[in-house]
């Protein structure tokens, strides 16, 4: 993605938060015709010593997973929070209406995992994620249920090979940072989010 460096993070817990806040990410592949191919799903963010595995599944006909087995290559993107930024946060009136927003960007290198027990194991990892309390009642629907659910998905392992982060929170604009702090604290979701990255960052803090 473009990445100019004042929005630039390369503090791979910023990545992380990010990532297990907002896990809902954008798997993109090319399909047999070379078109890009999406698909939205939860993944598990794991870290195995230096490395960072994605965990997840799709449903058995979504073709997803047979783009993964032909070109392992993948881009994998999380979405955090975002809102419009209006030019009245500056003092003076030659300015322009922005966007912020902060996302992580993946490359991955896809293993599909396909033996029952595996998959099992990635199901409950995605289970603590959301719902600890289903882990009990996923055990009591019984061994053939269990193994007909895990026969109709295709799960894989997503390892990261580059990591890319951006922070757009108009850094490089200090003067609408005291406006900025103001409409966040006041704002909707993701506005308030975005004003809690702010005070993470330290950004327009008084010195």
């Amino acid at each position: 993605m473009y990445l100019p460096p004042q929005f630039k993070s390369d503090d791979r817990s910023h990545a992380l938060a990010l990532m297990r806040d907002h896990p809902l990410a954008s798997l993109i592949s090319t399909d047999d015709a070379s078109c890009p191919y999406v698909t939205h799903l939860p993944l598990h963010v794991e870290e195995q010593g230096n490395d960072l595995v994605l965990l997840g599944h799709v449903a058995k006909p979504n073709p997803h997973w047979r783009y993964l087995q032909a070109r392992p290559q993948a881009l994998v993107t999380f979405l955090g929070p975002h809102a419009y930024l209006s030019p009245a946060v500056y003092p003076d009136l030659k300015r322009v209406p922005t966007w912020n927003y902060l996302a992580v960007h993946c490359k991955v290198e896809a293993r599909l995992i396909e033996e029952a027990d595996a998959k099992d194991r990635l199901l409950k990892k995605l289970i603590g994620d959301h719902e600890p309390a289903y882990a009990a009642q996923w055990r009591s629907l019984g061994e053939d249920y269990a193994h007909k659910m895990l026969a109709g998905i295709m799960a894989f392992e997503l390892r990261v090979t580059e990591l890319q982060c951006k922070l757009k929170l108009n850094q490089h604009r200090p003067e609408a940072h005291a406006a900025m702090r103001q409409a966040y604290a006041t704002g909707n979701q993701d506005e308030r989010a975005l004003g809690e990255w702010m005070d993470r960052l330290g950004i327009g803090e008084k010195s």
